[in-house]
């Protein structure tokens, strides 16, 4: 079986450098849609929507992570995923998890116009999201 071409993926968050590595594809999903990237995609800018981010590392080995917003540039060398947050299964506090959900869900509930219900709606997004990785 022919081995499949790998690209350069950095991920990178305000905290740390995320991943760093050669992948096969990267999967993730920007304001348009869910997406996949292989070698020698074309060049592309894009937003990163919150959701789950699976990486395919030579050998087939898949990584899933949390990336919660961010921007995603591919170039003919490499891949660049800048996120303003990602988490490894592992790294999530599901605890944290479940009370951000129930307040987001509150505040979608309440009546009252002073909550900005756009921000609620993608804090309950990206609280589902960790939830659903931290549970597999």
């Amino acid at each position: 079986m022919a081995e499949r071409k790998t690209f350069r993926l950095e991920v990178i968050s305000p905290e740390r450098i995320f991943y760093t590595g050669d992948a096969e594809m990267v999967e993730l999903t920007t304001t348009e849609g869910d997406i996949g990237i292989y070698a020698d995609h074309i060049p592309l800018t894009t937003i990163v929507a919150p959701g789950v981010m699976t990486i395919t590392e030579p050998g087939g080995v898949l990584k899933e992570a949390a990336v919660l917003e961010g921007f995603m540039e591919i170039t003919p060398a490499k891949v660049t995923i800048l996120a303003q947050s990602c988490e490894w299964p592992e790294e999530i506090d599901i605890n944290r998890a479940a009370e951000a959900k129930a307040r987001a869900e509150r505040r979608l509930k309440s009546a009252d116009e002073n909550i900005n219900m756009a921000r609620a709606d993608l804090a309950l997004r990206k609280s589902l999201i960790r939830l659903q990785l931290a549970e597999k």
